[in-house]
């Protein structure tokens, strides 16, 4: 076994974990989303506006809040993702909620080896980059599951913010802001639970934005826009202030938080 298909497999091992727990957060709010609450955010409200009809794959969809959110508004939805218990959920939720949404349970980089068909909008959010060692192979399934035309749209925590540890509340910038080699972190608890026992390990990597852009524009992507933002939806990093908006921000804020990037298909 390679080391990262090691990597993966203690990955998939702390995302299985991170299921039930997630599910019962109050980050995920699973009532006030059964009961028709969106999970989606402003950013990518904003970007992909009405998809009524339109396919759309989720790439990394955790347990399909998004994806079923998508859906929900009218677009045909696939969702993919590396943990059996997200995608156990996520199925068992689409049934609850009596959508049409589909889950497939892969690695995101092995999707074309799962799914075949053609999307008009293939679509990322919020920490899932971190999850590849290289951009270069994601960026050409991208490309290859999008019809020509068809829109990629990622919106994601800045690269900046991955040069900090935060692991003990203070973060202390500690890793190279586009790093080859792998990072392995180990801490208790979760991003919505940090009370939790749960111990997560996690091999991780960090891209900059350059390689982000590069690898889109190697496989064909021509990018519509790149835009950096201040302002973050989730609450994930130390010492953030609710802004009138209802996002977070920092005391002191030296650099973006979020970054989005919308791509076509030549």
């Amino acid at each position: 076994m390679d080391d990262n298909a090691n990597y993966f497999e203690v990955n998939k091992s702390t995302w299985n974990k991170k299921v039930a727990i997630h599910a019962q957060s109050d980050m995920y709010n699973m009532e006030a989303f059964k009961n028709g609450k969106s999970s989606l955010m402003a950013y990518e409200l904003n970007a992909l506006g009405n998809v009524e009809g339109k396919s759309l794959l989720h790439l990394q969809c955790h347990f399909g809040q998004d994806t079923l959110s998508w859906s929900r508004i009218g677009a045909k939805c696939v969702g993919v993702d590396l943990s059996d218990e997200g995608v156990k959920l996520a199925k068992q939720l689409n049934g609850e909620l009596n959508l049409d949404a589909e889950f497939v349970c892969c690695n995101v980089l092995d999707t074309s080896k799962h799914i075949s068909e053609l999307f008009d909008i293939v679509f990322t959010s919020y920490g899932t980059i971190g999850w590849l060692p290289d951009l270069k192979p994601w960026a050409k399934m991208i490309s290859e599951r999008l019809k020509v035309g068809g829109t990629f749209y990622i919106v994601e925590f800045h690269p900046i913010a991955w040069m900090f540890d935060y692991i003990d509340g203070q973060p202390k910038m500690k890793y190279h802001y586009n790093k080859d080699e792998v990072i392995y972190e180990e801490y208790e608890g979760t991003y919505a639970n940090q009370s939790s026992k749960m111990v997560s390990k996690e091999y991780g990597w960090n891209h900059g934005l350059s390689e982000v852009v590069n690898s889109l524009i190697e496989a064909g992507l021509q990018i519509d826009y790149l835009n950096e933002y201040d302002e973050s939806p989730y609450d994930v990093f130390p010492d953030l202030i609710k802004t009138e908006s209802g996002m977070y921000k920092m005391k002191d804020q030296l650099f973006p938080m979020i970054f989005e990037l919308k791509a076509t298909k030549k």
